[in-house]
């Protein structure tokens, strides 16, 4: 859906401050973007690949509870295995967003994930790889996946999908992820466990 400028404002913004933060560093961004928000500064990407040099993306993780997996494409651009997603359109409801990237990236709908709603888990600001270095503040969302459903991912942007297992520390603590993919499983698997509806794995 796209807002009125004041509207699209002030929905990220409540989307930002409703985030709970899990560590310094994100309570750390978190005040840092709400300073950017709140100074007027442009928010959304106009022009490819950094104007304006900071601008608003969004993440969807797929999350396969019942299999503890999370899905991870191999973006071509990026040369990472990131989640899908993708920039929020000028005064896009970023909500409204990520629902439209996943759809052209995957071509599904997932829902979003119950224990989380559609409300973001996680913020980053992070900077981007060169060439087109620019500022990324990224909305890290969740959704409700199964492993086995089928998908019909981008090929143009996407070399490969993998379902990695949400558990194994050590699988993030590998390099060619997003930089803060590690602290995301953390967070992502500390809320977790304090929900029902996303069980413990020592009590399965």
């Amino acid at each position: 859906m796209v807002l009125t400028a004041d509207r699209s404002r002030a929905t990220v913004r409540d989307l930002v401050a409703g985030i709970s933060p899990h560590d310094e560093r994100e309570a750390a961004d978190q005040a840092r973007t709400l300073d950017w928000i709140d100074s007027g500064a442009p928010l959304f990407r106009t022009a490819k690949p950094a104007t304006p040099p900071q601008h608003l993306v969004m993440y969807a993780a797929l999350v396969d509870e019942t299999h503890r997996r999370i899905l991870l494409v191999d973006h071509i651009n990026a040369g990472l295995f990131l989640l899908p997603g993708g920039h929020a359109d000028p005064d896009e409801d970023p909500r409204d967003g990520i629902i439209r990237e996943v759809t052209e990236e995957l071509g599904i709908m997932p829902p979003f994930h119950p224990a989380f709603g559609d409300a973001p888990l996680f913020l980053t600001v992070t900077w981007t790889r060169p060439p087109g270095t620019h500022q990324d503040v990224t909305l890290w969302f969740c959704f409700s996946a199964n492993r086995f459903a089928p998908l019909t991912p981008d090929t143009r942007e996407f070399r490969s999908m993998e379902w990695l297992p949400i558990d194994n520390p050590a699988v993030w603590a590998e390099d060619g992820f997003d930089p803060e993919m590690a602290r995301f499983i953390g967070k992502l698997t500390a809320r977790s466990h304090q929900s029902a509806l996303f069980p413990n794995p020592r009590h399965r």
